[in-house]
Parts: C-alpha cells; structure tokens; sequence
C-alpha cells in the first residue's frame, strides 16, 4: 500500500509548479551570465500547463555578464536619491545597465554624448520595481527618481498571476543641455504558462511571463534649429517581453523580446542563461553600435540611420545563410530582389559593427 502511495505521488511531485520569490531575483553583488543569438523563427508563443519548451538547440552568439550593484561608493547625487537617506520608497537595492531608454538611440540629433545608462531597483516581499535611472551626458552622470515608479514583476509569482505597472520619469538634462524627456510606459503581465524549459545549460522548472509594453515619451529640444525648443511626441511600437523564471538564478534562463509593427511581431533580441564560454570573449569585444534602419517593413530601399563615408554590409536570412555581401558610401541598400521575409542586416563601419533585423514586404 505504501509502495502505491509512493508511486502516486512521485509524479505530482516532479512536475508541479514553482512558486517565485523575491529570493529568485538578483541582488547586490550577484551575477548572471547570459548568452545572446538569433532566430526570426524562434517559437515564442507556445505556452500552457505543464508544458515542455524545447531551446537545447541555441547557438550563441555573444556573452555578456549581468552585475547587480551595490550602492557603496556611488557619487554623492546617487546616494542622495536612491542610497539610505532616500525616502523608503527609493532606496534602491541594486542598479544594473539596461537599454530601455530610446533617448541614447536618438544621440546623433543631440548636442550632447548621452551614454552609460543605469536602472536603480528596489525589491520587496511583494515586487520588484524600477524606482530611477541614471544617464551620463558629456560624461557627467545625472541621476533621476521616477515620479511613477513601475512594478516589473509582482510576487509572489504563480500561473495565471496578472498585474499592471505604470512607470513615469521626467529626466531633464539642465543645465548641461537644454534637454526634458519624459518616459511614460504601462507594463501589461500575465504567467500564462508552467512547466520545464530545455536550455544548452539545463533543464529547470520555470514560470513563463508575457509582458505587453506600451510607451509613449516626449522630447523637449531644439531639433529644427529654430532656437526656440518645443516638445515631440514619441510613440514608440509596441514592446513584447516573453521570460522563462526559475528558483535560484538570480534573472530569467530566457528572454524573448518582439516589436509589434502592424500586428506582426518581430523578434528583436534572445537572451539566455549560459555557462561561461571563452571563445565568444572576442565578440564581446567588438564595437557594437546602436542604428536603426526604415522604412521596416520596406519594399525596394533600406535606409540605414547612421552617418558613414563606407558601409560594409551582409545581408543574411532566417536561417543564417548570407545572401549578399557588398559595400556602399550611402548607407541605403537596395533590397528589390529579396522575397517577402524577415532579414538581419550586419554592418561595419568606421564607427563600429551594427546589427539590425528589418523585414522585406
């Protein structure tokens, strides 16, 4: 009798469903190392109960190590805002590099060098929130609480979980530039799945999060040279995040991130929890760039944004193989030829490397 019991139990055990806390989110002092690649065709939308996903077939392509840092030895400004004399609610626990601000891709119509950009986080028993962010501008760092602070993740985290997170920062660059962005975004969560998912690493019994990002910033600057700055709304495509969470490592084994143009998803970044691999050190190294290109989705001409004497260019297909190699002194490339599809454009310039995916209509 004891012997059935056993055996009837044992499976209910191996596949139920994990609780996350707050002690499954980095803090100060940890580390996360994660690997990033590419696959237009990556499946991001399957997802249930007890599901099983599948990425034991990744191939990365670079690798960067995630650092949650303490707030000793911040300057003064810092300490002040999010250190231990700040109100309870902005006391940061850890800030960390992060690419979410579209004020740095906007860098080349700014008179200033905008770079270095840092989110401050608070966790609690019941959430894990953007509470500021810092920027460098001419190498000067300005730190900023957000007036609206947004709650990434609301815990504790089980299937079938849904909350809303509203953020609102007002960054105003005086009296370095006369510059105000605002950031205004609602984050949108559900846990709409649980099971185990499969990595190059391992196997783990995971949580999978959808977040549905809406932003819509507002820019205060001179762009017309007029001498008189006015404001430009900036709405930006809608963002969606898809995140696999564990017990134990510290930042999710997988994240998927999609643009929403005209109800089609593109993917636009995979990132994974990756064991540490020597050989992509050299990757890591090269002078990655930030461009863009339009129209996407494009028909005959890409533009590529970005101010060259040279590009050399590769244009390469969903399934990795290259389909041309050339080189041009305008950065616009003509694409009439290729099918209707999603591409990834690779470049060199005299600036660095860029990568940038575009679909062809």
């Amino acid at each position: 009798m004891r012997f059935l019991l056993a055996l009837l139990i044992l499976p209910t055990i191996g596949f139920a469903q994990i609780t996350v806390t707050e002690a499954d989110f980095g803090n100060a002092g940890d580390t996360a190392r994660m690997s990033s690649t590419t696959d237009f065709t990556v499946d991001y939308t399957s997802t249930g109960t007890n599901f099983s996903w599948d990425y034991s077939s990744f191939l990365a392509e670079s690798q960067t190590l995630l650092q949650f840092n303490g707030m000793s030895g911040v300057s003064p400004l810092v300490e002040f805002l999010f250190g231990s004399f700040a109100p309870s609610t902005y006391q940061a626990d850890y800030f960390a590099e992060f690419d979410d601000l579209p004020i740095d891709q906007l860098d080349q119509l700014l008179p200033v060098y905008i770079s270095n950009l840092l989110q401050f986080t608070k966790i609690t028993a019941d959430s894990v929130s953007s509470i500021g962010i810092s920027i460098d501008v001419d190498g000067n760092q300005i730190p900023f609480r957000s007036d609206l602070i947004e709650k990434r993740y609301a815990l504790p985290m089980n299937f079938g979980d849904s909350w809303t997170g509203v953020g609102f920062t007002e960054m105003d660059l005086n009296p370095f530039a006369d510059i105000i962005w605002r950031q205004n975004r609602t984050r949108t969560s559900v846990v709409d799945g649980w099971g185990t998912i499969t990595l190059p690493m391992g196997t783990f019994d995971v949580l999978r999060v959808k977040h549905t990002i809406e932003e819509n910033d507002s820019l205060y600057q001179d762009l017309l040279g007029t001498g008189n700055p006015s404001w430009f709304g900036l709405d930006l495509p809608t963002a969606h995040i898809y995140e696999w969470i564990t017990n134990g490592e510290k930042e999710v084994v997988l994240r998927i991130e999609t643009s929403e143009i005209g109800g089609f998803e593109t993917v636009t970044n995979i990132e994974y929890r990756d064991t540490y691999d020597p050989l992509l050190a050299s990757v890591n190294n090269l002078n990655w760039i930030e461009a863009s290109v339009y129209p996407n989705p494009a028909s005959n001409e890409l533009h590529v944004d970005i101010e060259t004497t040279r590009l050399d260019y590769s244009l390469v297909d969903v399934n990795g193989a290259i389909l041309r190699i050339g080189s041009l002194s305008k950065p616009t490339i003509d694409i009439s030829n290729l099918t209707p599809g999603q591409y990834i454009l690779l470049g060199q310039t005299d600036q660095g490397t860029l990568r940038v995916p575009f679909i062809k209509e």
